[in-house]
Parts: structure tokens; sequence; C-alpha cells
């Protein structure tokens, strides 16, 4: 069970609720988009489209890549942030959806599946940028260090952020498994269940979907489904096998990682252990925070990078200066 830190417990509650709620009610408006499109080979269902939408600039040298995390899509109030964002510092951006994430029924990702950000940042669609940034946030941040660190990144590539990432699969799986978690676990499962149901919709799936449907835990999730679909022998090996922590010392670009200690989602234990127990690369930026939620964090928020206050901007900035 989480802990309360320097007495911000609930304070992470409300930031990884409100920032979503505020864009329920009232949306972060984007810049005219356009869609974006690119093979990948899966090893389940054959060639997969992935799907995104990208915002050009006539000028821009560089480009801002923008994962989501478990269960999300390229509309997940963070990923578009992070895209206003982009656009406010005169960079291109693309919001990327792993495989499957955009309801087309093209594919199920895992947490290590780092081949949907070699296809779209290889794509010729990209390239026309000299530099690519890349931000993921929670799970989308574990597969971006996984890119960073497999040896096989782009060269144009310059530098990596991970927000509020889960680097040990076992323990934060343990951890979102939590009866007291429960909320945060529906709402993730929620999106992996839409994700499986159109992906049946097209083609066989290991499980039927309403067995799929019935599933309350994450880690039953892996066991009936992300094994099965993956070949991984059990839902232990998936985590020993795809988890981030042990590859952190590999990391061939600069890398960000921004955690809270009060995060309900990915714990403070299950962060920091991971980070104590595996050697580091020297490329590696770790920023604790002890305001915030899961993904989400107050505007006034500073790094002490020197940008205007706030996530998106504070990232940006330690990006672009890479």
């Amino acid at each position: 069970m989480q802990r309360v830190f320097n007495g911000h417990f609930w304070h992470g509650h409300f930031w990884t609720i409100a920032p979503w709620l505020k864009h329920q009610i009232r949306a972060t408006p984007l810049p005219p988009s356009s869609p974006f499109s690119v093979d990948v080979d899966d090893p389940a269902a054959g060639p997969v489209r992935l799907l995104g939408k990208i915002r050009h600039r006539e000028r821009a040298r560089a480009i801002l890549v923008i994962v989501h995390g478990l269960g999300g899509t390229a509309e997940s109030y963070y990923v578009v942030t992070a895209a206003a964002q982009a656009e406010r510092a005169g960079l291109a951006s693309l919001r990327l959806n792993l495989r499957g994430a955009a309801g087309d029924g093209a594919g199920i990702y895992h947490a290590g599946l780092f081949s949907d950000l070699h296809a779209a940042i290889a794509s010729p669609e990209l390239d026309r940028y000299e530099r690519v940034l890349l931000v993921g946030y929670s799970i989308g941040g574990h597969i971006a260090l996984r890119y960073a660190a497999s040896g096989a990144h782009d060269p144009r590539v310059r530098a990596v952020a991970a927000i509020c990432p889960p680097l040990d699969l076992e323990r934060s799986v343990t951890a979102i498994d939590q009866p007291e978690r429960w909320l945060y676990r529906r709402h993730v499962l929620s999106g992996l269940k839409e994700m499986y149901a159109a992906v049946a919709s097209r083609r066989a799936v290991p499980l039927p979907v309403r067995e799929a449907l019935a599933i309350r835990t994450l880690r039953e999730w892996d066991r009936r489904i992300m094994t099965r679909w993956f070949g991984f022998e059990s839902p232990e090996a998936y985590y020993a096998s795809e988890s981030a922590a042990p590859r952190l010392r590999d990391l061939a670009v600069p890398s960000l990682i921004v955690a809270t200690e009060a995060d309900p989602m990915v714990p403070l234990d299950t962060v920091r252990p991971a980070l104590e127990a595996h050697p580091l690369s020297p490329l590696l930026d770790v920023q604790w925070l002890q305001l915030g939620g899961h993904v989400g964090f107050p505007q006034a928020l500073s790094l002490g990078f020197g940008a205007v206050p706030g996530l998106e901007s504070q990232v940006l900035h330690w990006l672009e200066r890479r």
C-alpha cells in the first residue's frame, strides 16, 4: 500500500483526476493536423497499420513524437497538451497511436514493444526532420526508454523524456492490482478491453471477448491475453523480459524520467527500488517531484530548467537543449 510522503498523498489523487476531468469539460484546442499511418509487422497478426495525427510545420527542423499510456490513445488529454506545447514552441508533432489503440482492430501492443516507435520515426513522412524528440507517458514512457536503450534507435533521435513511467513491470502490476487502486485499474482495463473488442471483430483472438470483458486485474489480463498473443511463458516471464529497469544503463541518448512521490498509479515504492537496483547510464536525468499525480501536475510546476512553468514547457525545454 502506498504511504504518505510529505503530506501529498491525496494531492497525488487530485492531480491524477483533475486534469482528465478538466479536459472532458473543455478540451485543449489543437492546431490542424493530418492523418498519419505506417505499416509494421505484428508477430501474431502479420502486417498492421499504425495510426496517428501529425502536425507539420513549414520551417520546423524538429518534430516531437508523443506516446500515450496503457489504455490511452493519441487523443488522451496529456498527449493533446504536449502537442499544444510543441505548437507554441514552433515544433512539428506526431501523436502516435500504438497498434490497435485507435480502435481500428489492427492488433495489440505490450509494454516493451518499441518496434512501433521504430517504424513511426523511420517512416518517410518524418524524413524532412533533422531532429526527433520523444516523450512518452506512463507505459508510453516505458516504451520510449526501451527504444532509447535498444541499440537500434534512429540517429536523429536526440533526447527522450518519460513521464511517470513504470520501470519494474512486476512491481507495477502488483501495485495497481491492489484493491485500493480499483478506480485506476478499471480505467486502464476499460481502454484495453475496447481495443481488444475491436481486434476481435476483425480477426481471431486468444480469448473470447465475453471472457476478456470479465477480467478484473492487470495480471489476469496479461496471463490470459498477453502471454498467448505474444508467446510469453507466463506474466512473470513477460515482466522479466520486457521491464526497462535492467536496461537503463544501455540508454544511448540523453533521457529524462519525471516521477512523483504521490503517484497513485505507479507508486514510489515500485520506481525507486528499480532505479536503485540497477546501474544507470550517465545520460539519464531523474527528477523526483513532491507535488503532482500520475501524468498530471500543477500548472506552476518547475523542474528548474529555466522555461515557462508547466510540465510540458519544462520537459520540452529540456529536450530541445539536448
